[in-house]
């Protein structure tokens, strides 16, 4: 099994102005259980029992983003048994892009980048990062990472879709991972009908592959029925050859164990999946 959405921080080593902000409450939650260090050795023990034996670290909001992938890349090094692909953090409307992106391609487990268009309503409010999708610079450095071979991890809101689909439809050879199935916050029956609809206009996109993860965030208190419609419509419209699973371990862990999560994703993906879903797609998309 390939895990191929988690994260990874040091608090000694990388600067995260969220993970040193005490009493700040999150679109997923408090973050308090979780704003200690959480190192490969703790991740590995959980994710190993379960069969995964290679992981795709996303970048996680650190104050420089290029420090973040030194640390990644350094404990990738530290422990050549266990691959690690990275996904970091870019400014892809950076004067300074090409930099940036020479920078990161230095290191050999850098395969993509992310820059978040939207996290939840009250939040997007606030950083404006739904500009993005209204600025051409956000455009030509999507096609400039594809351009070098690296993906984009697109993470945002339900009502952004249909934007952000047109956006990337100008963008075809970008490959693009919808993270954590395009966060749908609203799991009445409406909210999800509402889901699916607008995630057709992605899922129609071929270079887009849709990540089974973070289904939690936006619902504390899960049984493992709630997941299935969201796992059930991804993999119909997606196919297993465009889903992956990903943990968004350690976040996740503040509402279930990692085997509870796994066992959950493997009760709902039929069997002949397993092996596209829990393995082959991410290790085609990430060059793992």
């Amino acid at each position: 099994m390939i895990d191929a959405h988690h994260h990874l921080w040091d608090l000694t080593a990388v600067r995260y102005p969220w993970l040193m902000a005490k009493g700040v409450e999150r679109f997923f939650g408090d973050p308090s259980p979780i704003q200690r260090n959480y190192l490969l050795d703790e991740f590995r023990r959980d994710a190993a029992a379960q069969g995964v034996s290679a992981s795709v670290h996303i970048q996680v909001g650190a104050d420089d983003g290029l420090a973040e992938a030194k640390w990644v890349q350094s404990v990738a090094d530290a422990t050549p048994d266990w691959p690690i692909a990275q996904v970091v953090f870019c400014d892809l409307t950076g004067a300074d892009l090409n930099a940036q992106l020479d920078a990161f391609q230095a290191l050999s487990t850098v395969k993509g980048v992310r820059q978040i268009v939207g996290r939840a309503p009250g939040e997007d409010a606030v950083t404006g990062t739904n500009d993005l999708l209204d600025n051409p610079r956000f455009l030509e450095g999507l096609r400039e990472a594809g351009h070098r071979g690296l993906s984009f991890d697109l993470q945002l809101i339900p009502e952004l879709m249909a934007k952000t689909a047109r956006v990337l439809e100008q963008a075809p050879d970008t490959k693009v991972a919808l993270c954590h199935a395009g966060s749908p916050n609203d799991r009445s029956t409406a909210g999800l009908a509402d889901w699916a609809t607008k995630l057709s206009d992605l899922s129609a996109l071929p270079q887009v592959t849709c990540k089974l993860s973070g289904l939690g965030m936006f619902q504390h208190d899960w049984a493992v029925d709630d997941f299935r419609p969201i796992i059930e419509t991804c993999l119909e419209q997606f196919g297993p050859d465009r889903c992956m699973f990903g943990s968004n371990f350690p976040v996740d862990s503040l509402y279930s164990d990692y085997a509870t999560l796994v066992k959950a994703h493997r009760a709902i993906v039929p069997h002949e999946m397993h092996k596209a879903v829990f393995h082959d797609t991410a290790a085609a998309f990430y060059g793992l």
